[in-house]
């Protein structure tokens, strides 16, 4: 394996991206955030939809995709903006917990061109401060991992899942964290994921948040089965919610799950498999997870999905011969050859394995080149 190099963070924590984020508090907030990154090159604004009139868990959950988007090892330098003073210091305050640079400006009493000024300059200076931190060797299990798969179909199960289990058991053998969840994409192999948690209590805390997921869609008088599979992966041969939770599952690898997670919460038993409690909708998922500390995502595709998010580069990998050909510019890693026995699954592994460790060290992702930057929070419920 080659030396990983990555940038190590003032409270330790590592990331392999060096972004200095210009985030908004609340969707009225986004145009002064572009403007600010408009003015300052070398910034990333993270326009979103939400932030208003939210309460309770659901408010709660917003806080903490905001917090721990800006506490992100991937990125050095926050700069937070929106349109009441109380928000935006909260935010900033949790940021700020890390150590790394962050500063806070609220629109209300000062309007968007005073707003825009003052974070402009101070944008600058952290643009500036980024661009003089040097990368240094880092070990695997200073990373945290995340993965979730998306427009599945029968190669996914077969190849491409596979594929990154075997990323995932070397990355936790060497001392890595992973996530994974997409909760109700679990239906039908539940039990296998219950059987692998570390302990009793981690088995009964998973039943209890998967059956709340399953029971609060159900209760909307919907069978998952209306919605998952989806024409998608029917169109591509999975036929029940089952076949799609077995192939979800087999990229999990094979590790006794050491924790479950909130969305976005960061964990605190130490390295290892972690289920985190998520959407099954890519972009709100891989959100939560980079949320949550998350700096690099695995993405095993079929029909060819075209994710990226804008602070956790994601590497896609497929097995199947027409997405690897039709949408080559998004797939990272082919592996269309375990399905034709030219190579086999060890193989397809060192490929994804080699293609990390150059991500790592700062190649970017096919989404990255592409611009995919795909952000969004999750929501609980309705507006008060």
């Amino acid at each position: 394996m080659e030396q990983l190099f990555g940038y190590r963070r003032e409270n330790g924590k590592v990331g392999i991206r060096n972004h200095v984020v210009i985030l908004p508090v609340d969707d009225i907030s986004n145009a002064a955030c572009e403007a600010v990154a408009n003015n300052v090159k070398g910034t990333l604004a993270l326009p979103h939809a939400y932030g208003r009139l939210q309460y309770g868990p659901d408010l709660d959950l917003h806080f903490k995709t905001m917090i721990g988007t800006g506490a992100n090892p991937n990125v050095a330098a926050v700069v937070v903006i929106g349109i009441e003073e109380n928000w935006t210091k909260k935010i900033a305050d949790g940021i700020a917990e890390t150590g790394k640079p962050v500063s806070s400006f609220s629109i209300e009493g000062n309007g968007d061109f005073e707003t825009i000024r003052r974070a402009s300059w101070v944008a600058k200076e952290y643009v500036q401060q980024a661009s003089e931190i040097t990368r240094e060797p880092i070990e695997i299990s200073d990373l945290v991992v995340s993965i979730k798969c998306g427009e599945s179909d029968t190669t996914t199960g077969l190849g491409s899942c596979p594929t990154v289990s075997q990323a995932i058991n070397h990355f936790i053998d060497e001392g890595a964290t992973v996530f994974f969840g997409e909760t109700p994409e679990l239906t039908g192999g539940e039990n296998l994921i219950a059987d692998r948690m570390a302990t009793p209590e981690l088995k009964e805390k998973f039943m209890r948040i998967y059956e709340d997921y399953v029971g609060e869609i159900e209760s909307k008088g919907v069978d998952l089965l209306g919605s998952q599979p989806t024409q998608g992966n029917i169109a591509g041969g999975l036929s029940t919610i089952e076949e799609k939770a077995l192939g979800n599952i087999a990229k999990t690898g094979d590790k006794t799950i050491v924790g479950v997670l909130e969305p976005a919460e960061a964990p605190t038993n130490g390295n290892g498999l972690y289920f985190m409690d998520t959407s099954s909708a890519a972009a709100e998922c891989i959100t939560v997870m980079a949320a949550g500390g998350a700096v690099l995502h695995l993405f095993p595709t079929g029909q060819g999905n075209i994710i990226g998010n804008p602070i956790e580069p994601v590497i896609k990998v497929t097995a199947n011969p027409d997405t690897s050909e039709t949408m080559s510019e998004h797939i990272d890693v082919d592996v269309k050859g375990l399905l034709s026995r030219e190579i086999d699954l060890e193989e397809a592994g060192n490929m994804l394995l080699e293609n990390m460790y150059r991500t790592v060290n700062g190649r970017l992702t096919n989404a990255e080149a592409l611009g995919h930057r795909e952000f969004v929070t999750t929501r609980l419920y309705r507006s008060s």
